[in-house]
């Protein structure tokens, strides 16, 4: 049976919700959105009765779940992340790198091919290229500048459509030049940049800055670097450039409530994305994990609520997309319909693949959530196919 509808809920629309709604698909395509809408004959009838009928969500940063990081490098790991974060609404994912060598990138990127799976929509080459004072917890081992020969390497295997470099580095233009050669949206992070180095990046393509406030320049740290006058850093570069956009970490332990409301006014719903920047302890119980490849990755503690380097430092999330919009929307001023754009065609939009996926628009993918009135994923469809959770 290749058509479907969704009935009798609320539809989360890019917009604004529509109560009382029909999302009608065929063949895995949504053909029709309304609340008068007739449906054929034969069609199988999914009632969302006082429930959201949602997008699937967007996450363009996320290193693994389940047990697996996507670093592991081998095509379990990266089926055991996907599916974990598919438990949790993320029906378009984008595999994370880490630091690491040239070997296990790649070996991670022929993983991510060779997986087929029908949410993957291209890797995020986010490590290895950061400045070594914000590396994070990422292993400063396998942190360097970037060089031609290897980043060109990864672009031609046709699989990167997300590209990171600190925009300080040595040739960091040179790599946003080929990154934009090779069609990539164009992120700086773990940077400790200044304006200058902010607006040469930006004239090379670069759109992007990974998690807002977290291992990134501020006016105090680019004073370190330059002394005065004081100069402009990352914050203000995005704050004041409508063409740049921004991601949060709303797991309720990065980002005090303040911040997530701050970046909600001042970039809005169509710059701002929400983003995992999940660890492989997703869904694990609490104790200690890699981050990063299996072997090689660095320690990291999960303690039920977030990830910890073994310092004490923040090391990335331990929880799903659903739980970053509960969270957004629990302690900002941010609607409904805004805080699942920001997990969904807002990082579509950014990534070229709005077209296709990230919103409940006639011609797009069926993929399809339905969420309870206080946001917990109930239902989880990719391509108008239900998937067990």
């Amino acid at each position: 049976m290749t058509s479907i509808a969704w009935v009798e809920g609320t539809v989360v629309l890019p917009d604004g919700l529509l109560p009382n709604g029909i999302v009608l698909a065929n063949a895995g395509k949504i053909v029709a959105v309304d609340d008068r809408v007739k449906i054929p004959k034969g069609t199988a009838v999914i009632s969302a009765k006082g429930r959201f009928i949602s997008p699937g969500f967007v996450d363009i940063h996320v290193h693994g779940g389940g047990g697996a990081d996507f670093m592991d490098g081998t095509v379990d790991a990266v089926r055991v992340g996907c599916r974990s974060h598919l438990r949790h609404g993320t029906t378009s994912i984008f595999p994370t790198t880490t630091t690491g060598s040239s070997e296990e990138i790649h070996a991670m990127i022929l993983a991510c091919q060779d997986a087929s799976l029908s949410t993957i929509r291209g890797v995020h080459l986010y490590g290895p290229y950061f400045a070594e004072n914000k590396v994070g917890c990422h292993s400063k081992a396998g942190c360097r500048n970037p060089e031609r020969t290897e980043y060109e390497s990864y672009f031609e295997t046709g699989m990167v459509r997300i590209a990171t470099c600190a925009a300080e580095l040595p040739a960091a233009t040179e790599f946003y030049r080929a990154a934009r050669k090779s069609r990539c949206f164009i992120t700086c992070g773990h940077s400790n940049a200044s304006w200058s180095e902010m607006k040469s990046a930006f004239k090379a393509g670069m759109r992007h800055v990974d998690h807002f406030w977290c291992a990134m320049s501020s006016v105090p740290s680019v004073r370190e670097r330059f002394g005065t006058p004081m100069q402009g850093s990352m914050t203000e570069f995005v704050l004041m450039n409508r063409h740049m956009s921004t991601e949060v970490i709303a797991d309720g332990e990065h980002l005090a409530p303040e911040l997530l409301e701050f970046a909600y006014q001042m970039l809005g719903p169509n710059r701002l994305c929400l983003v995992t920047d999940c660890n492989r302890a997703l869904d694990m119980p609490i104790g200690r994990y890699r981050f990063g490849n299996i072997e090689s990755g660095t320690w990291l503690e999960n303690d039920g609520n977030v990830g910890r380097a073994l310092s004490g430092s923040l090391a990335s999330s331990v929880v799903g997309m659903d739980s970053m919009i509960r969270h957004f929307k629990a302690v900002t001023t941010a609607s409904v319909s805004e805080v699942i754009r920001m997990a969904s065609l807002t990082p579509a939009e950014r990534t070229g693949i709005s077209k296709k996926y990230g919103s409940l628009e006639v011609g797009k993918s069926a993929d399809v959530l339905i969420l309870s009135k206080k946001l917990h994923v109930e239902r989880v469809f990719v391509s108008g196919i239900e998937h067990t959770i």
